[in-house]
């Protein structure tokens, strides 16, 4: 877990120097209409990818431990089956969640 401690730094640090960057960028003059629409795309692909992490990576825990309970006890696989289902598509609500702000940034606002 310390391994993934530092890889959210680095990833908050990028960000935070991608947003210093982008700031002193946008007091340039700029002839280029498509700048804005760029920076739309660009926050929705971030805001899926983040949006999509979270979720794979509860999946992915929530398998394996279903997995590991299973091995404990075989008997116990259908509910075991049931609840992992359940919780699965909670975890990728999230991520449709994300999907939706995604596609509203991308072409509503």
């Amino acid at each position: 877990m310390p391994y993934l401690g530092r890889a959210a730094l680095a990833l908050g640090l990028g960000v935070l120097a991608w947003l210093a960057m982008s700031g002193v960028a946008g007091a340039q003059e700029v002839d280029n209409v498509y700048t804005a629409d760029a920076n739309k795309f660009l926050a929705a692909g971030i805001a899926m990818g983040l949006g999509a992490f979270g979720p794979a990576i509860g999946i992915g825990y929530l398998g394996g431990k279903a997995m590991e309970a299973l091995g404990r006890n075989p008997e116990a696989a259908g509910p075991i089956q049931t609840n992992m289902i359940l919780a699965i598509a909670f975890a990728e609500a999230i991520g449709i969640y994300a999907l939706v702000v995604a596609i509203l940034i991308g072409f509503v606002f």
